[in-house]
């Protein structure tokens, strides 16, 4: 793990997506972090530990989901299939895909496996299982200002996690989209899907997929910065919404609540989602795996008995 210090930056961004404004202060105290996102073989491990089964892998409860159609009860993961050609761009269903047998140990589908990819990111995990692992680990998940602070790896206010230019000097700093998304991926960074968690530069503070690769999970409900954040002041150590606030307003009918996901992915491109940045989120519903979709651990310091009188 690596030493986080903790400071004052300045969280969100008011020149990108609605959802990352408005810019606020915020202020973090001292932690812990994973270097790199958890690895299929750190997963591995865990499981055989604890015979752990995740909930990609686990058929779903009818009673949870009233009216639903039974082939989409069965264990499965939600997957990225490329078209191969131009699609309409208004409707994700043209890339996404509800797979029977895709979970983390069959990343890319039921015909897959992770041979030859122990040093990748771990996938298809829902909030269930990332919190178990971070449990069995003597871990925790980070807040989304404790992962933001740590992804800007002491470049406050810096369009990227390595600074203002993508790619500097032509050189990939992540691995994400090049070409035409969803049909077209050049792979000038070198990687059609997940890479190696060490495969690009570290930021500032030495971790790694900082940007891109995949998404990360955090321990916080999904708000509106602007409902959150309206303080003239600097926030300490914000943790988030309610639970209850965070369901989808664009699907009533859906009340699962979400979390905040941060950092982008191999998926984000210039032409469709510019979420490779530090400021950038999205929620993510709980009861959800998917195959771009990973996390990593912090550790908080013990705090400090107070002195007696």
């Amino acid at each position: 793990m690596v030493w986080i210090p903790g400071g004052t930056f300045l969280m969100g961004s008011d020149h990108h997506y609605p959802e990352e404004a408005p810019a606020h202060r915020v202020s973090v105290d001292g932690f812990w972090m994973d270097a790199t996102t958890v690895t299929n073989r750190d997963f591995a491990h865990f499981v055989k530990a604890t015979g752990y089964i995740t909930l990609a892998e686990r058929p779903a409860d009818p009673a949870d989901y009233p009216g639903a159609r039974p082939e989409l009860l069965a264990a499965s993961s939600i997957l990225f299939r490329k078209p191969s050609a131009p699609v309409d761009m208004s409707n994700h269903y043209n890339w996404w895909h509800y797979v029977a047998g895709a979970d983390w140990r069959h990343p890319r589908g039921p015909a897959s496996s992770i041979r030859g990819l122990m040093d990748h990111p771990v996938v298809h995990v829902a909030w269930e299982d990332v919190a178990a692992y971070a449990h069995w680990a003597c871990k925790a998940l980070p807040t989304e200002a404790e992962w933001e602070f740590a992804a800007r790896g002491g470049l406050d206010g810096r369009e990227f996690v390595w600074g203002d230019d993508l790619p500097p000097n032509g050189k990939y700093m992540a691995n994400t989209w090049q070409g035409e998304f969803p049909y077209r991926n050049t792979r000038e960074d070198g990687f059609e899907y997940t890479s190696p968690v060490r495969a690009f530069p570290p930021n500032g503070y030495g971790l790694y997929d900082m940007a891109g690769n995949v998404w990360q999970w955090t321990a916080d409900w999904y708000g509106d910065h602007g409902t959150r954040h309206r303080s003239c002041c600097t926030v300490a150590n914000p943790r988030g919404g309610a639970a209850e606030e965070s369901f989808d307003p664009n699907a009533p009918g859906m009340r699962i609540p979400r979390r905040v996901t941060k950092g982008g992915s191999h998926l984000c491109a210039p032409n469709y989602c510019r979420r490779y940045r530090p400021a950038a989120r999205m929620a993510q519903p709980i009861d959800t795996a998917i195959s771009h979709l990973g996390f990593r651990c912090i550790k908080r310091p013990a705090p400090k008995a107070e002195a007696m009188p």
